[in-house]
């Protein structure tokens, strides 16, 4: 499934020669990840095609005289396009040319150079752990060093994913120290979660004694947080497995918890059942599910299956940002909406959240694990598994559901983009 890329706004530098060039502003899930030039981009694409030759998408022209205003805007929705079209295949993702680009500009944006440092990586139970890492090291190569401070297996390790504490997850070509010193989020860390939304799957990792341990410190901490919400028998079951540190029989019964295995968001507002209400979202087992606060303070649980979610796509209500300020993300008027549908009737349904890239990442992944499970359920049949980075093949019977997942920057410019995600078609609108 395509990234979270936009390229909200672009300015004009000087360029040392008398002349002037455009430099884009790249944001990935609504944090700025790089600025590049278009010169840059162009070469990349070159290298690119000389590897996947014709499987790339289409890169914008060269423009040899002056652009005007609407040719500028033309390009830079262009670049963005090509930028999340291009993350749709796995293969691009983990190849050579593909990170070592974005890392050079991760690096050059923040004027921050190679070199060895100490990352204080944060576990489920508020403990921290330093790992030894250099400043151009990916998400996915901390991981791996972490894996072996850990001793973990590496089945295991690819469960678990390094969170920006909850405000977002870092893909696997981020590099975790830039995007730490580039932050303006208070108290910002790196987080060691386990990175599955179906509760069942825990079973996968019960032979990693680490694994294990990892997530039961998160599901004490998700209790203590009132992420999952047992009732008060359950409660002192728990409490009686934990004291006698039986964390296998704890890990089995607190599958049985109301939204065990969830993320929670922060609290935020819908338009459902009428405009401008609170609430309180949880996302994990195949549902969105929804504690909204009316207008008379009555509470309503409203729960939404992702098998009756047509698409989705995040939306900046904000205006272009000053860059030139220190701003640097886009977290401010976010809204995801999604089409619903039940009795043969499609509606949309709005939720405004600054955590709404995190919410569209976890129903993507929903929809994966969804298919993994499946997959495991049909091995005589096979589909193609999209992950960051990764491509795994499964066999299933058939293809069940359409998802659409994009961002729109520019809220009034929509087009419509097909991508084949192994799931079946993917619809996009873009």
């Amino acid at each position: 499934m395509k990234m979270h890329f936009c390229i909200p706004v672009s300015q004009q530098r000087p360029d040392g020669l008398g002349g002037r060039y455009v430099l884009y502003s790249v944001y990935l899930d609504g944090f700025l990840f790089c600025r590049v030039r278009y010169s840059q981009l162009h070469r990349w694409n070159e290298q690119l095609r000389r590897v996947f030759g014709n499987s790339l998408p289409p890169f914008p022209p060269k423009h040899y005289l002056a652009m005007t205003t609407s040719m500028a805007d033309e390009r830079r929705d262009q670049l963005e396009q090509y930028l999340q079209n291009v993350t749709v295949d796995p293969n691009m993702l983990r190849s050579d040319v593909f990170v070592d680009f974005l890392k050079l500009v991760q690096l050059d944006t923040f004027s921050i150079t190679t070199k060895k440092v100490s990352l204080d990586i944060f576990l489920p139970d508020g403990r921290s752990i330093k790992v030894e890492a250099l400043t151009s090291d990916t998400a996915e190569r901390v991981l791996e060093i972490q894996k072996g401070f850990l001793l973990m297996s590496t089945s295991s390790l690819k469960l678990f994913l390094l969170l920006f504490t909850v405000m977002k997850k870092l893909v696997d070509f981020e590099l975790p120290y830039v995007s730490l010193r580039s932050s303006e989020v208070e108290n910002c860390g790196i987080g060691l979660r386990k990175w599955y939304l179906d509760p069942s799957l825990d079973s996968r990792l019960m032979d990693c004694r680490v694994a294990i341990d990892l997530i039961y410190m998160q599901a004490i901490q998700d209790i203590e947080k009132e992420w999952a919400k047992p009732t008060e028998e359950q409660k002192q079951k728990l409490e009686a497995l934990r004291k006698e540190d039986n964390q296998t029989k704890f890990l089995e019964l607190s599958q049985e918890v109301r939204h065990y295995g969830y993320v929670q968001l922060d609290p935020c507002t819908c338009d459902y059942p009428e405009p401008g209400c609170g609430a309180v979202i949880s996302v994990g087992n195949n549902e969105i599910s929804c504690c909204v606060t009316l207008p008379d303070n009555q509470t309503q649980d409203v729960i939404f299956q992702m098998n009756r979610v047509k698409c989705w796509q995040v939306t900046f209500l904000g205006s272009l940002l000053d860059m030139d300020g220190p701003q640097q993300t886009l977290n401010q008027n976010l809204e995801l909406r999604f089409q619903y549908g039940e009795d043969s009737h499609w509606q949309w349904f709005v939720i405004y959240t600054q955590q709404a890239f995190l919410l569209s990442s976890c129903l993507k992944k929903m929809i994966s694990d969804k298919m993994v499970k499946l997959a495991a359920e049909n091995p005589e049949m096979q589909i193609e598994v999209p992950e960051q980075g990764k491509s795994r093949k499964y066999h299933v019977q058939q293809s069940q559901q359409k998802a659409c997942s994009s961002f729109l920057p520019r809220k009034s410019k929509i087009k419509i983009v097909e991508v084949d995600c192994g799931f079946g078609t993917i619809k996009e609108d873009l």
